[in-house]
């Protein structure tokens, strides 16, 4: 399988679509089109919490002033559900791999991946 979650208005998400090859690739833009539980889950099942799905650069993560509080699991999985700025993006899915994220080594590691 592969496939992409993205912010059709984010200017890096953006960026990084035009930088990758996404030929075959399922696109799913994460505002018109919000990430299911199901979907969740099974990002959830290739990397190692839902932390590391959650976007901490999310302007409703300083409004609500969410780094001063304690959060679990559950909590960062309902926040990502509730809210799509709360999924780091974008998130690619590459048979059994995720990439997470637009750092250049996650970037990087998918390009190599797909090519």
């Amino acid at each position: 399988m592969k496939k992409v979650y993205f912010l059709q208005t984010c200017d890096t998400c953006r960026r990084i679509l035009k930088e990758v090859n996404i030929e075959g690739f399922e696109k799913q833009e994460i505002k018109a089109n919000p990430v299911t539980v199901n979907q969740l889950e099974e990002m959830r099942k290739l990397t190692d919490s839902y932390k590391s799905l959650f976007n901490k650069r999310a302007r409703l993560y300083k409004e609500r002033d969410l780094k001063n509080k304690t959060i679990t699991e559950n909590d960062y999985k309902q926040f990502i559900l509730e809210e799509y700025t709360f999924l780091k993006r974008p998130v690619f899915i590459v048979d059994d791999n995720i990439f997470i994220g637009n750092s250049k080594k996650v970037i990087e590691a998918l390009k190599e991946t797909i090519n």
